[in-house]
């Protein structure tokens, strides 16, 4: 049992850091040997989703390293492994043969293998280091083209943006040890810490899932990493990196819930991104841009499930999510590379062109709008059942952010099945990339199920989070009529611009203004102040060092022609009186008795004469 969970972690880890320094000498076999690891790693997962495995080894005094498999961490290992091979199946058919494959398939195996460490962590320090090398990985992965300068420094935004959220771990970690209890470094045990800790527990939480899921104000980042490879993209961005932070709100409900004020904050923060972030998506005219935006507001809804403690619901769009958006930037990628465009007024007829491809975007469309069958139609209504019965009003703001879901679907699709002329110049997309998007899409419709009696019930169990809030028929009926009505009026609407001020289009355009805020508000009073310290170090600490510098030399200079003279005169002087009275001494030194004698005769008569007179 322990062994299985190690070997699932450990592998992908162990075989991506061996690509890696390979190196190009691997870049024939490495797509196979990820290919073969990752599937490896998939039947791993569903053994240990089944048999709840834990581990732990000795580290720290104290402090061991535990991982654990239960219901929501078993759901989240068989979602990671199982979109990572669908987008490694399309990467190794579509990813150049010229590119550096291995540093590639090591990277995406490293990345993954953190994930499943993260969501396998059973303590904060375990979790805390899955988390950074996450961050780091994705860093590497956006910025994989690093020779073009736009691309890394895309990666820099989005790596310190989440570094600087992430801080909120090392807050929760240090306040869970301030609190004094053995027990609260675990995940579960976070929500024992005592007053006030507890309070700053809760707030690093939250800013560190904040910031990694790109929810408001952090989630201008997720637009820069559209600078990387669409393959990166399809994981980063539907079932790891930005889903890690829902994982840990999802996973942390009890925390929330004891601090009194954590699933009120969660909740509206999810509900304001799922609305601001749909707004910003139905402006885009860049199909990935708009993808990245929507996936900031499909997470929204997981964050606010995490806040009104519908688990069930939440992990169900994590689910389906995850199938749906991966398909969505693995076909937007496909289209990049045979068009050479990802602009939606260049993309007019282009399912026309790639018919399979075409319908599988539809699939993952319309299940991102919304629309019935499909199964994020479903999984919605099972936590927005959770919100409405929390709070009228996130349930209000949780449809409205589902219409718009509606609206950019239905957006996309308007320009990708519109006629057009011919492509000649088109690329052919190989069969090899068009079948793992095939199997997404099935999963799209397969996942529909589990969102309704008895399956729902069945995942309630597994997840130990029984008697959650159930949707009503009106709820389904509700939602998916809206989605219907709001598509096709978009649909209808066509390329006419959004009936909003200038102004305000271009604020969601630019994804609401946020990383100019960011820079104005954090990175420029930043750089002033380093330019700021620079200037009083060239300025002030450099002059204050050469100008005492100048005057130790002057000093050693009048040293060296004053006192060093005047030392030197002195000791020749004594040197020279020494030799005289060395002289003088030797003169009575003549070796002859009668002169010792008469020396000696003097002597005492001076002596003499010397004590009549003290008397």
């Amino acid at each position: 049992m322990s062994a299985l969970l190690w070997v699932l972690v450990t592998l992908p880890l162990g075989v991506g850091a061996l690509l890696l320094v390979a190196g190009r000498r691997a870049d024939r076999m490495a797509a196979g040997i990820a290919l073969a690891v990752t599937a490896a790693a998939l039947g791993l997962a569903v053994a240990a989703a089944f048999r709840h495995p834990s581990v732990s080894a000795p580290f720290l005094d104290g402090l061991p390293v535990e991982l654990a498999v239960d219901g929501l961490s078993g759901v989240l290992v068989v979602t990671v492994t199982g979109v990572t091979l669908a987008v490694l199946l399309f990467s190794a058919a579509e990813f150049g043969a010229d590119e550096a494959r291995a540093r590639f398939f090591g990277l995406m195996l490293l990345f993954a293998g953190s994930m499943l460490a993260t969501v396998t962590a059973a303590t904060l320090p375990v979790l805390l280091m899955g988390w950074e090398v996450m961050g780091a990985t994705s860093w590497a992965l956006i910025g994989y083209w690093w020779r073009d300068p736009q691309r890394t420094s895309a990666a820099d935004t989005a790596f310190l943006t989440t570094r600087t959220a992430d801080l909120g771990l090392y807050l929760a970690a240090g306040a869970a040890l301030a609190s004094g209890r053995d027990t609260t470094l675990s995940l579960d045990g976070l929500a024992r810490a005592d007053d006030p800790w507890l309070s700053f527990v809760t707030a690093g939480i939250i800013a560190a899932a904040l910031g990694k899921s790109a929810q408001l104000p952090f989630s201008f980042w997720l637009s820069k990493a559209m600078q990387g490879p669409s393959p990166v993209s399809a994981l980063l961005h539907s079932a790891t990196m930005v889903v890690a932070g829902a994982y840990l709100l999802l996973r942390t409900g009890p925390l929330l819930d004891a601090s009194g004020w954590g699933d009120h904050v969660v909740a509206w923060a999810g509900a304001a991104t799922a609305l601001c972030l749909g707004l910003v998506a139905v402006a885009q005219t860049d199909l990935k841009q708009l993808l990245a935006a929507s996936s900031c507001a499909q997470i929204g809804f997981m964050v606010l499930a995490a806040g009104v403690g519908s688990t069930s619901g939440g992990t169900l769009q994590l689910i389906a999510h995850a199938a749906a958006k991966s398909l969505l930037f693995l076909a937007a990628g496909a289209w990049l590379t045979a068009l050479g465009t990802q602009q939606l007024p260049e993309l007019l007829g282009s399912a026309r062109h790639h018919r399979t491809l075409g319908l599988a975007f539809t699939v993952a469309a319309l299940s991102l709008a919304g629309l019935p069958p499909l199964s994020l139609w479903a999984a919605k209504d099972v936590l927005l059942a959770g919100a409405l019965e929390s709070n009228p009003w996130l349930y209000a703001a949780g449809l409205a952010a589902a219409l718009l879901s509606a609206v950019y679907s239905a957006k996309a699709l308007w320009f990708v099945w519109r006629p057009a002329g011919p492509r000649p110049d088109a690329r052919r997309i190989p069969g090899g990339a068009v079948t793992p998007l095939v199997l997404l899409a099935l999963a799209c419709v397969a996942l529909t199920p589990l969102a309704f009696p008895p399956l729902r019930d069945s995942v309630g169990r597994v997840l130990a989070y029984d008697g959650q809030s159930s949707p009503h028929v009106w709820e389904f009926a509700l939602s998916g009529g809206l989605a219907l009505l709001a598509s096709a009026v978009t649909w209808a609407w066509g390329t006419r611009p959004l009936p909003l001020p200038g102004r305000a289009r271009a604020g969601f355009m630019d994804w609401l203004l946020l990383e100019r805020a960011a820079h104005a508000l954090l990175v420029a009073p930043v750089m002033r102040l380093a330019r700021a310290a620079a200037t009083f170090d060239d300025q002030v600490l450099d002059r204050a060092v050469d100008g005492s510098a100048t005057v130790t030399l002057r000093i050693a200079r009048w040293t060296d022609g004053v006192v060093e003279r005047a030392v030197d005169a002195t000791v020749t002087a004594v040197a020279s009186g020494t030799r005289a009275l060395g002289s003088l001494a030797r003169r009575p030194q003549t070796g002859q008795l009668h002169q010792y004698l008469a020396q000696a005769v003097a002597a005492f008569t001076v002596l003499a004469v010397v004590l009549v007179l003290v008397r």
